[in-house]
């Protein structure tokens, strides 16, 4: 995997993945919408570990500049 997220890119999902982890366990938001924030959670915080977006692929988008 080719790198194409830059390291602004990485921190704002970090950001929106807490956010998301904390309205889940905070218990404002519930249910199924809870359960998909959390999913999505999860794939922001994978993919700014690995700082490849799977959705930028396709489009050949990057916000990585080398």
């Amino acid at each position: 995997m080719k790198r194409n997220m830059s390291n602004a890119d990485r921190i704002i999902r970090l950001v929106i993945s807490a956010l998301f982890v904390y309205l889940y366990f905070g218990g404002i938001v519930t249910g199924t919408f809870g359960i998909v924030l959390l999913a999505l959670a999860g794939v922001f915080t994978l993919t700014s570990i690995v700082a490849f977006c799977p959705l930028y692929a396709p489009f050949k988008f990057s916000t990585y500049k080398a």
